[in-house]
């Protein structure tokens, strides 16, 4: 995993400066403690567990802030969460919660983020996993709920 890109997160003004005065980084705010960045914010605990969260996602090549808040919105908070999840479910569930369909290469990132939660120094790519969701979709198919 890159250490050097910076992520995106959605930090007012305020929060960027109380950031800079305790000279905390933007790519490395995903090795403070949920509590550390709650206080130095003033902010509430989960908006800190958010923030944590996004910064540790978006350190995965391929994942940007929209995808690491699909990850939060599915209850993600750390790579650790993910590890031992199964992306096809995961992007089942994913396009349930958004009720409508969803590119598959979401289904691929998604297993990407379950891999590199169980391999940390992988470098492996979204499209590594592509192959992958071809042959469990012709095998497994979709839920017969799936959104249309």
């Amino acid at each position: 995993m890159s250490t050097l890109k910076t992520p995106k997160l959605d930090l007012s003004p305020s929060e960027r400066k109380a950031l800079r005065s305790h000279n905390i980084r933007l790519n490395e705010l995903h090795t403070r403690s949920v509590e550390e960045i709650r206080t130095i914010l003033n902010i509430t605990e989960t908006r800190a567990a958010e923030l944590r969260a996004s910064s540790e996602f978006q350190r995965l090549p391929s994942i940007g802030p929209r995808f690491a808040e699909d990850l939060i919105r599915l209850g993600f908070c750390s790579l650790d969460d993910l590890s031992g999840q199964n992306g096809a479910e995961l992007f089942d569930r994913l396009e349930a919660l958004a009720g409508q369909r969803i590119d598959p290469c979401v289904e691929d990132q998604l297993r990407l983020v379950v891999f590199s939660a169980e391999h940390r120094t992988s470098g492996k790519q979204w499209w590594d996993f592509t192959e992958e969701r071809k042959l469990y979709r012709s095998l497994h198919g979709y839920p017969a709920d799936r959104p249309e």
